[in-house]
């Protein structure tokens, strides 16, 4: 199929993973309204457009924590999409270097980071959750540092996983032993190209990071498993005085939505925070990130940078989360459909396409920098 938008990348994606796993990516949490909030929120917002301004020149080079980079866009954290093609995380990382922009490697990826610091020529960004097992972290963060790893994105939503239930309509989650394992094996042999790409060819099926504390469990029901036994529901903002002793970079909270939890963010000395509600997979009914991301923005002011995610599927909703007040998106799904659609390659195609979607949008709305964006580009925002 031509892939010509981000939602072609979803189908092609659809039509090559297994179900188990094009299911984790693409769904949310009980009925799915946030994840469904997020898409159409964005896209209900009305951009502005002028004529007749010289647009001949565009810049869309940004800087995030000294980092320059090329588009106002990071890849974001995802668990488990290193399983859309062979050694996935290692294909994502080269694909953001060569559209210059960073690569966030998550803590449940199937890649650890010293695999993906082979892949990488420049320093990439590293997810963590809050874990039960200090020393666990303690060591994840040694490994980031001896990567040069350039960012910390620590990820604050998640005291317990949210009920997803595509994920036991699956099997993915809730179906163990040889019930589960069977059921997973009957979607995978339906997606031929994907079981000859990754399941015979993309070895091992372990989540990098964490197979060390799995103890020789490499089953993907223990490792929801140990997600639900280890991830800490008592973290509060005096854990983040632990992350500070083992981290000296730039640290970035994500899954803020409300703005006291920001003043609260920016008070803790964090460097930046992601507006984020998890792409819909954590609490049902919250607001969703294009929502919530104003009165974010105009409760930190510039005391930390302000980055956003959640419902982007162009360059027109890049530009629409920098008017709101984010200073960069990162994208998620996007680029996991991407993978699973084509590998590098296709991820290199996709932001390709969100670059050109961003021209367009700035040449029509009259802007030439991105520090030009913001709510007078919205309309009912212009006064």
């Amino acid at each position: 199929m031509i892939l010509a938008s981000i939602p072609d990348f979803r189908e092609a994606a659809r039509r090559r993973l297994p179900r188990f796993l094009f299911e984790y990516i693409d769904g949310g949490s009980y009925a799915e309204a946030t994840l469904r909030r997020n898409v159409d929120d964005l896209s209900d917002i009305a951009l502005r457009q002028r004529v007749l301004r010289d647009v001949s020149q565009l810049d869309l080079s940004a800087e995030l924590f000294g980092q320059p980079l090329a588009l106002p866009v990071v890849l974001a954290p995802i668990g488990l999409a290193g399983l859309n093609a062979r050694r996935g995380e290692r294909q994502a990382v080269r694909a953001a270097e060569k559209a210059g922009i960073p690569f966030t490697l998550s803590t449940v990826g199937a890649c650890d980071i010293a695999e993906v610091a082979q892949a990488a020529s420049k320093p990439f960004w590293f997810q963590l959750y809050m874990i039960r097992d200090r020393a666990f972290m303690r060591d994840l963060l040694a490994k980031a540092v001896a990567a040069e790893c350039s960012t910390l994105v620590f990820t604050v939503d998640m005291p317990v996983p949210g009920s997803r239930y595509r994920d036991y309509r699956t099997g993915l989650a809730g179906t163990a032993g040889l019930k589960g394992a069977a059921w997973r094996m009957w979607q995978a042999v339906q997606r031929p190209a994907w079981a000859w790409d990754v399941g015979l060819h993309g070895r091992p099926h372990t989540l990098g990071n964490v197979a060390p504390v799995l103890q020789g469990k490499t089953g993907i029901e223990d490792f929801f498993a140990w997600m639900r036994n280890n991830f800490d529901p008592s973290i509060n903002w005096r854990d983040l005085d632990f992350i500070r002793s083992e981290w000296n970079g730039p640290l970035v909270i994500k899954g803020i939505l409300d703005p006291e939890d920001a003043r609260e963010a920016a008070e803790v000395g964090a460097d930046g925070i992601v507006v984020s509600n998890h792409g819909g997979r954590q609490l049902d009914g919250v607001l969703s990130s294009a929502r919530a991301l104003p009165p974010i923005a105009d409760a930190v002011g510039d005391r930390l940078t302000v980055l956003a995610d959640g419902g982007i599927r162009s360059g027109l909703d890049v530009v629409r989360m920098l008017a709101l007040g984010a200073k960069g998106v990162l994208l998620g799904r996007a680029w996991a459909w991407a993978l699973a659609a084509g590998g590098e390659a296709a991820i290199i195609k996709m932001l390709g396409i969100i670059e050109a979607e961003i021209r367009i949008a700035m040449a029509l709305t009259g802007t030439t920098r991105l520090s030009e964006i913001d709510r007078t580009v919205l309309i009912g925002s212009e006064g």
